[in-house]
């Protein structure tokens, strides 16, 4: 058995607005499967295909009170288009933030509801991954959690150091997984978190019996009676494990 990762959920007050800011930064559609929440995709997709991931923003009132421990670095094709899209962005509605990341080749934006985000420089390693390069999760430990998420995904591990970790479909289309080392702490429920999908035919129940086993833990996070199941990694960061599709 395996899972694999289709959709990062990310929460907002507006749903709608914060929907249409991420479709027009990178050129998706929109749709809603009901009320306060708003389903990204690119033009054309078959979900779930591993050439993107996918985003739901899902209206919650509650606002944001810390720097996000999970955000998109968007890919560039050369200096140009980094200067361009930065500008296209922050006419859309981004503005600059800072993290802590002093003097660096790449840009730090957050969208309308202060959500972090970074429009990298061009880099080759994202030279195919359309206009998400990568998802990327703060951690105290990537050794560690990529040892879990090599296991808990049929992704492939591609990097692994005691300050970054970096994992891709193994179809080697669509943006990768990454594990950055920072000094923070998690001190609240991520507003953006992770969303994993097992293969049609297979059990969700054994799949997620399957990862609690690797070190995953349930947790309840009000979601009431729902088809998924939540769970936290072992830094305790919040994903979702869909029924099979």
């Amino acid at each position: 058995m395996a899972t694999r990762l289709v959709q990062i959920h990310m929460k907002a007050g507006d749903d709608s607005a914060v929907g249409r800011f991420w479709a027009q930064a990178l050129g998706w559609g929109t749709s809603s499967e009901g009320p306060g929440v708003t389903n990204l995709e690119p033009e054309g997709f078959v979900y779930p295909d591993p050439a993107a991931v996918c985003i739901d923003v899902v209206r919650d009132p509650k606002p944001k009170t810390v720097k996000n421990r999970v955000h998109v670095d968007l890919a560039t094709t050369s200096a140009a288009h980094q200067v361009e899209l930065v500008a296209r962005l922050r006419g859309l509605g981004a503005t600059p933030a800072d993290v802590g990341q002093g003097d660096v080749p790449w840009t730090v934006l957050a969208d309308p509801e202060g959500n972090e985000f970074c429009v990298l420089e061009p880099r080759s390693t994202y030279r195919d991954t359309g206009p998400t390069a990568a998802v990327v999760v703060d951690c105290a430990d990537p050794r560690a959690m990529a040892r879990f998420w090599d296991e808990a995904m049929d992704w492939t591990l591609h990097e692994v150091t005691d300050d970054h970790a970096a994992l891709r479909s193994a179809k080697g289309v669509g943006p990768y997984l990454e594990f950055l080392r920072t000094p923070d702490v998690k001190t609240v429920r991520n507003r953006v978190h992770l969303d994993l999908r097992p293969y049609p035919g297979d059990d969700q129940a054994a799949e997620v019996a399957r990862l609690r086993a690797l070190g995953a833990t349930d947790i309840d996070v009000g979601q009431g009676d729902v088809p998924w199941s939540c769970l936290a990694d072992p830094e305790g960061n919040e994903f979702c494990v869909l029924t099979p599709l």
